[in-house]
């Protein structure tokens, strides 16, 4: 699998061609979310790197996962069913659609370098801006399969 970075113009148009596909009625593949719940699971990281979200983590997941800070950003696919820490948890929440499209949208064309301010993840510690790029994407892209885009 190849890792993209989202601060490239043409993976942007990429990831944001795949999420005009999606719609209110798009199929899971796996997991729990529905379609707008994961649209707004996967804005929270983007927003921790803007420095307007935060993410608690406990402690037994910051003492393990910096361990495993390598697969944020690799090229081995992550598998369906990881667990989520609580604050990324969306299931039991209304979301509507739309707004989280148009949310997500909005802030994948904010995701610039420069738009960045935080470069310390709050479990899985520092990271370049290219590691959060390409989690980002990973992420992302993770999440679109699980719908089938």
């Amino acid at each position: 699998m190849e890792i993209k970075n989202l601060f490239d113009p043409a993976v942007k148009k990429e990831i944001t061609d795949r999420i005009q596909k999606l719609s209110a009625q798009s199929e899971r593949v796996w997991g729990k979310m529905d379609v707008a719940q994961m649209l707004a699971h996967v804005q929270i990281p983007m927003g921790v790197a803007f420095g307007t979200s935060t993410v608690k983590g406990n402690w037994l997941m910051k003492l393990i996962l910096p361990l495993f800070k390598k697969a944020l950003y690799d090229e081995k696919p992550w598998k369906p069913g990881l667990p989520t820490d609580k604050t990324f948890i969306m299931t039991g929440q209304s979301k509507d659609f739309e707004t989280e499209k148009n949310q997500l949208l909005d802030k994948i064309n904010r995701f610039t370098e420069s738009n960045m301010i935080n470069e310390k993840h709050p479990v899985f510690g520092k990271l370049t801006k290219e590691q959060w790029s390409k989690a980002t994407w990973k992420h992302i892209d993770h999440h679109l399969k699980q719908f089938g885009v």
